[in-house]
């Protein structure tokens, strides 16, 4: 049997023990789309950069469900044999009593365990494993969110199915860059929104001239900051937002929509962030501080 570029002797399965969960972590792919229709967010990886150079490096299909780790990482025991990669925050990470890398390919025994221990730098990580996770697959997804799977994220217990591999690995990789600190800059890069033109010269001066502070209450619906944008704008009419949509609230505050963000809203949609200033956005902390580099050359 042939499986993401690798001969395999024989499949079977096995099980990822939940010791410990960490503060947040879920599974999660690409995201769940063609069900906007329907109210259901998109979801997926918030650092897509991360989530897809761990499943390249393990030769996985791009879409393989991977688990995002916020803030404090899980302890795993592994029931099964198989190959892990972890990219994105830099932890403290130890398997069994020995400090693993970021990028690096790791075999894992059954009986073997991966504890995260001290954040470093960034918010979120990504480990990959061998085929990727297979749990409940909903509307074209694995991605798990409250009301749509079972569960919106993992518990103490729980357990995670994969496809372990017998017989020898290829180790066989293309040349695969390990540069990314791009995700820890403070830039956010944006476009104008539908309602930007509304903006007064000085609050779009605001806009890219002054720090924006995250908050505590930011997760992987919205990211909230300290301050305001002075004046607001008006509410308009109910109307389409996605993953990226920047809303200003009458009140002043900024809201950055992500990846489980609601379909609509009523808020002014004054900045579209880029694909790139999403993963920036996501590996930051609440406290920590951003600057929008918005893309004069767009604005019409």
């Amino acid at each position: 049997m042939k499986r993401g570029g690798i001969n395999f002797k024989q499949l079977i399965m096995g099980e990822v023990e939940v010791i410990q969960p960490g503060f947040y972590t879920t599974v999660q792919d690409m995201g769940r789309y063609g069900a906007a229709c329907y109210g259901v967010p998109q979801s997926g990886v918030m650092d897509e950069f991360s989530a897809k150079k761990a499943n390249l490096i393990l030769n996985n299909d791009r879409n393989a469900a991977v688990l995002e780790i916020t803030m404090t990482g899980p302890h795993l025991r592994f029931h099964g044999d198989t190959q892990l990669c972890i990219t994105g925050a830099r932890f403290s990470i130890k398997h069994n009593e020995m400090l693993i890398q970021p990028y690096e390919l790791i075999d894992v025994k059954k009986g073997d365990e991966i504890r995260f221990l001290n954040l470093e730098k960034g918010f979120r990580a990504y480990l990959a494993i061998q085929g990727g996770f297979i749990n409940e697959e909903i509307m074209g997804s694995r991605s798990q969110y409250l009301a749509i799977t079972e569960a919106s994220r993992l518990r103490k217990g729980d357990k995670i199915t994969f496809a372990e591999i017998e017989g020898l690995h290829s180790r066989t990789r293309s040349r695969i860059s390990k540069e990314d600190s791009w995700l820890f800059m403070d830039r956010v890069e944006a476009y104008p929104g539908p309602e930007y033109d509304g903006l007064t010269t000085g609050q779009r001066d605001f806009l890219i001239n002054n720090p924006f502070e995250l908050l505590a209450t930011s997760n992987r619906m919205a990211i909230n900051f300290k301050h305001k944008v002075k004046g607001g704008v008006e509410d308009i009419r109910t109307s389409p937002v996605l993953p990226g949509t920047v809303q200003l609230t009458p009140a002043g505050d900024m809201i950055v929509l992500m990846k489980d963000c609601q379909v609509t809203g009523g808020y002014g949609r004054i900045l579209q962030v880029s694909k790139e200033g999403m993963i920036v956005l996501a590996q930051k902390r609440p406290g920590e501080s951003v600057l929008f580099t918005v893309a004069h050359t767009m604005i019409h």
